[in-house]
């Protein structure tokens, strides 16, 4: 068996059985995240409590400086929690190494962000195949899994395109693809339609909309009504803290039009 095709046992998730299911996709509780100290502390983020479930599609919104970025940052494991604790996909993050969180980063988040972050002079196949290299994995498989990915978005036949040789709706498709081609626990969109047109934006909207019917967690950081339209559950931040956190539509037996609970754990 490959490098690729072992999973650790620290992230391994549980197998799900009759007294012990799937825990969630992610699970905060009381999270906060303060920047400076003393008189010039900043709370970005205020005794946050979350549950997010697998196959949910949220959209969290908010003005600037409300909290969004930061709370992106920590459910993306780019950033720690001052307190309070943080589990992705039934994994405590808090006791993981820095080598450690980069791995269960790499392995069940898919990022997707406003400006691509895609790598100039790389092909569409080579960008997608990224993740998997990171991971270890051997050329021919990872070449076949970022082959599937790009086709999945459409792009099947632009593999050996360089991102400039692509519009911005394309290359928004290859760093969906990216995402997705881990089969990360999470999709997580930064700002994801911000630098596209509106035909562009309907696609990539498009595409997250048939993920998430397929079964993906996905969870959109916006501050487009257009795009938080799309999504299942709509959460709002002011101030660092969730003033408001509304289902429209069901996941996993919640039913549409329930408020979700916002009161802190105890």
């Amino acid at each position: 068996m490959s490098k690729s095709a072992q999973t650790p046992a620290a992230f391994a998730e549980p197998a799900p059985n009759a007294s012990r299911p799937r825990p969630p996709v992610i699970a905060m509780r009381n999270v906060t995240k303060t920047y400076g100290v003393g008189d010039v502390e900043v709370h970005a983020l205020r005794a946050t409590t979350l549950t997010i479930e697998r196959s949910d599609y949220i959209a969290i919104m908010g003005a600037s400086g409300s909290g969004k970025s930061t709370l992106m940052n920590i459910l993306g494991c780019l950033d720690v929690p001052t307190s309070g604790r943080y589990r992705l996909a039934g994994i405590d993050v808090s006791q993981l190494d820095g080598d450690a969180v980069a791995d269960i980063r790499n392995r069940r988040i898919g990022f997707v962000f406003q400006s691509f972050n895609l790598i100039p002079r790389t092909t569409a196949l080579a960008n997608v195949e990224m993740p998997l290299v990171y991971g270890g994995m051997k050329r021919a498989e990872r070449r076949e899994l970022a082959v599937r990915a790009l086709t999945r978005v459409g792009l099947d036949h632009r593999l050996h395109y360089v991102p400039n040789q692509l519009s911005g709706g394309q290359q928004q498709r290859v760093a969906i693809a990216r995402a997705i081609v881990t089969n990360p626990a999470m999709i997580l969109a930064d700002e994801p339609t911000g630098a596209l047109d509106s035909t562009s934006t309907a696609e990539v909207l498009a595409i997250f909309d048939e993920l998430n019917i397929e079964g993906r967690t996905v969870v959109v950081i916006t501050h487009e009504d257009e795009v938080a339209r799309h999504a299942k559950r709509i959460i709002r931040l002011r101030d660092g803290l969730i003033v408001d956190d509304t289902r429209y539509a069901p996941v996993d037996g919640l039913p549409p039009h329930a408020s979700n609970s916002l009161e802190p754990a105890s």
